[in-house]
């Protein structure tokens, strides 16, 4: 029954599955004036590592309703926190990537903050990628701490 529906997917029966990723944006350290970075650009990375599975974006109680609408219409799931951004998305990473929903766990920051996330996805078993928001914007010890480092171009 299921091979029926992959061959109409176009997924070959039975085969090896691409793996899942789970992308997490820091909002406020990507989405500066000094980048240009495009919503578009961020979600094309994550499909180009597999199958997303989450794909959520972080941002501070004084993001604009456009942002907001604008990633949702591209499929983000929002998360707008009170409090410091940093620590919502580094908890929620770190719970997904313990559950064991994910196989590949993206980062998309230039904050250091994050290299004990990564550190953390490795030791049980989850491919690990920090996303820049340009060259600009990498972090050496986010690139350093992570299986595979993805700049977006400017």
């Amino acid at each position: 029954m299921f091979d029926s529906v992959r061959a109409r997917l176009g997924l070959a029966p039975d085969g090896p599955s691409e793996p899942t990723v789970g992308l997490f944006v820091d909002g406020p350290n990507v989405f500066r004036d000094e980048f240009d970075v495009d919503l578009n650009d961020l979600r094309d990375a994550a499909r180009d590592l597999g199958r997303v599975g989450v794909i959520r974006l972080y941002l501070d109680e004084h993001a604009t309703p456009g942002l907001i609408q604008a990633a949702e219409a591209r499929g983000f799931e929002v998360i707008v926190t009170s409090g410091d951004v940093d620590v919502k998305l580094a908890v929620d990473a770190t719970a997904l990537g313990s559950a064991g929903t994910i196989d590949r766990l993206a980062i998309a920051s230039r904050d250091t903050d994050f290299k004990p996330v990564l550190e953390h996805a490795g030791t049980v078993g989850i491919e690990t990628i920090a996303i820049a928001p340009g060259s600009y914007g990498r972090s050496d010890a986010l690139q350093n701490a992570a299986d595979q480092a993805i700049t977006i171009d400017e």
